[in-house]
């Protein structure tokens, strides 16, 4: 059965997360270069790929014994948070431009990019955190893919104009609060519970 309460946790907590990601400035840059739907088809269904991953490993983390899974879940959390609070800014990507601007160029480069880029990354670790977390697959799904999908149509259509008003440092430090949260929250179930 579908949550929209699910949905919607995990929706803010990928979506604050993704924000600061070098994929977001990725799809902004091949968003300035490229036709931005054709970039967006790309990317998408990069994503998409890469939440239908995590939900799996997720849902095969439920097999654990709950205190475990909830022990493992939060320490989880807690690394992905200090992650973000501790990491470095690597400055941007270099992205190959495709000779040929037609659809299926510009959205293969696109995909091609996430896919790589995005392989083992933080909100893809999350995002089966989350499954694990809430064993609700189709929620945690839709509310990771949209989050993703708001992220990449933001860094391609406006991303300049977002980071101008709202610094990458802050939107970083929320995001890691909100993994501290929820880390200290599945660890205080696992002693608890």
């Amino acid at each position: 059965m579908f949550s929209i309460t699910v949905a919607a946790v995990v929706f803010g907590v990928v979506f604050l997360a993704e924000l600061p990601d070098k994929t977001a400035l990725a799809g902004l840059m091949l968003g300035t270069r490229y036709r931005a739907s054709y970039v967006f088809v790309g990317v998408a269904a990069a994503f998409a790929l890469h939440v239908g991953l995590a939900i799996a490993a997720g849902s095969v983390l439920t097999l654990l014994p709950h205190r475990l899974l909830q022990a493992i879940v939060g320490a989880l959390f807690l690394g992905g948070a200090a992650m973000l609070l501790f990491k470095k800014d690597d400055g941007e990507e270099e992205v190959r431009k495709p000779a040929d601007q037609s659809f299926w160029k510009v959205s293969g480069a696109g995909f091609m990019l996430i896919l790589v880029a995005e392989f083992g990354d933080l909100t893809q670790i999350m995002t089966a955190n989350l499954a694990a977390r809430y064993d609700d697959p189709l929620s945690v799904g839709v509310g990771a893919v949209l989050a993703l999908w708001a992220v990449a149509g933001l860094g391609i259509v406006g991303g300049r104009t977002l980071m101008r008003y709202v610094p990458l440092r802050l939107i970083t430090k929320i995001a890691a609060l909100v993994m501290l949260a929820l880390g200290g929250f599945s660890l205080y179930e696992a002693v608890a519970g």
